[in-house]
């Protein structure tokens, strides 16, 4: 080594310490960092975290269009592989994932992420987030995040998935997860479900873990899809796979900038969710059809098309929603609504409205919303399988209270956002027959739902319907139309 080469030394001899550089903020990092610790601090949801951390930033000069879509993609991105990126850190460190502080995971996460999932430069990916770690970590702990996240670029993520998921043909189940960035238990739920081989729980798999499209509806009465196509502009809008009413947005973008938006004549509404409204509109009741009852409309999408179903026929609309701060969304989505309609606040499970009251009924239950998870997709490490456990009393009482609710020759549709069997077909099995303390079977029976969900393929063998991702691009919504019969 020259005597050029070496560090300057001070008059005593020793070596000049390099003088302190103060960590550079990158605003994208920062935001996706702190969207992620409110999900695992305040078990927030990114989808309601996200927008205004973003509405915020964009009032930032210098921050622009593409900022928000890689923070975006940050964000969500490290919470749907998460799972896989935790046995990727796992494999780097030298301790239990467990004692790694979790802001300091966070930052690996994104890291991890940046590496392994994006197309951004390894250099940039490390630098850019040793830089994080050093603004909201300190300079110890980024020293830390720096030599985990060098191993990491070690192999792309093909390599790592070999690395540390199991085979196969050794343990299908948790190969799964941690290719797909599942929790076991899940994997383990979703193929019972789903039923079938290797290449099916595959494909919904990897369909939880793709970027949803923005889903319009054009309630019916109040707006139309070629209003919304127009709005949109032709190269910025598709038409809908299954719902009449459905617009899908193209480009992303942000729906509230549409005026019929704005003014609740259109809505964001998955087509899984529109095709559920729609089948109970669409199935056949027996005598009069003047009162239908949504027994738990909160948010209000639901409600909302079946508010503007109603008016075309001038039926009234009953949407009961037992949380009050729900029940004020219900009222916003419905303001305007053609037809005759109330919201009250209320619990389905003990219900003010008279038995026989209503000719169709709505109630989507509360659930374990496993069906949402390309949307949201840090429930699927927040959810435990005990949670189905307290949802099934409840959903049972809804489902009763439905079926009472209903007269003699009403339809009652029941429907979830999960495609759990314990929370579709067990349910309403149970319900039917009876089973359970104090419970006796319903008169009613099952009606073949697959015709009033119209041109949908691949809807199994009835008489209800699963919806799935792979195989509709939508939600995975379940539904069962029951008729009272006695």
């Amino acid at each position: 080594m020259s005597d050029q080469s070496r560090p300057p030394r001070s008059a005593a001899g020793q070596r000049q310490a390099k003088p302190y550089r103060r960590p550079k903020k990158d605003p994208v990092r920062l935001l996706a960092f702190e969207a992620l610790r409110a999900v695992d601090e305040r078990d927030a949801y990114a989808n309601l975290v996200l927008p205004p951390l973003l509405r915020k930033a964009r009032q930032t000069e210098g921050f622009e269009a593409r900022d928000a879509a890689l923070a975006t993609e940050l964000v969500y991105g490290t919470l749907r592989r998460q799972g896989t990126y935790d046995a990727v850190i796992k494999a780097c460190i030298d301790r239990p994932l467990g004692e790694v502080d979790p802001p300091v995971l966070d930052v690996l996460s994104l890291g991890a992420h940046q590496l392994l999932g994006t197309r951004i430069p390894t250099h940039a990916a490390v630098s850019a987030s040793v830089e994080l770690a050093r603004v909201v970590l300190g300079d110890g702990r980024a020293k830390f995040v720096n030599a985990v996240l060098r191993k990491i670029a070690a192999h792309d993520l093909d390599g790592w998935l070999e690395r540390v998921a199991p085979p196969y043909e050794e343990d299908a189940e948790e190969h799964l997860a941690v290719y797909h960035s599942h929790p076991r238990w899940v994997v383990s739920a979703l193929w019972d479900a789903l039923g079938g081989g290797r290449a099916g729980i595959e494909d919904l798999l990897e369909a939880d873990n793709e970027r949803p499209e923005v889903t319009l509806v054009a309630r019916p009465g109040r707006s139309t899809t070629e209003e919304l196509v127009e709005a949109l502009g032709e190269d910025s809008a598709l038409p809908g796979r299954w719902s009449p009413y459905a617009v899908r947005m193209a480009e992303g973008g942000e729906p509230g900038a549409l005026e019929a938006v704005r003014d609740g004549r259109a809505g964001v509404q998955d087509e899984g969710s529109q095709l559920v409204a729609m089948a109970l509109a669409a199935a056949p009741v027996e005598g009069r059809d003047e009162r239908w009852l949504d027994g738990c409309a909160g948010p209000g999408g639901k409600a909302a098309l079946l508010g503007a179903l109603a008016a075309q026929r001038g039926a009234f609309l009953l949407a009961s929603e037992k949380q009050p701060h729900r029940a004020r969304l219900v009222e916003r989505a419905l303001a305007g609504n053609p037809g005759p309609y109330q919201v009250i606040t209320a619990d389905g499970t003990r219900p003010p409205w008279r038995p026989g009251s209503f000719d169709r009924v709505l109630m989507d239950v509360p659930c374990s919303g496993l069906g949402a998870l390309r949307r949201r997709p840090e429930a699927r490490w927040r959810r435990r399988p005990e949670d189905l456990e307290g949802f099934a009393p409840l959903q049972r009482a809804l489902l009763r209270e439905a079926l009472s609710a209903v007269r003699v020759g009403g339809v009652v549709g029941y429907a979830t956002c999960s495609p759990h069997l314990a929370e579709t077909r067990v349910v309403v099995d149970d319900v039917l027959r009876g089973r359970g303390a104090g419970a006796s079977p319903v008169d009613a029976e099952l009606i073949d739902a697959r015709p009033y969900v119209a041109g949908v393929p691949a809807l199994g063998d009835g008489p209800d319907v699963q919806l799935w991702p792979h195989l509709h691009g939508t939600d995975a919504m379940y539904l069962a139309l029951i008729r009272r019969t006695g």
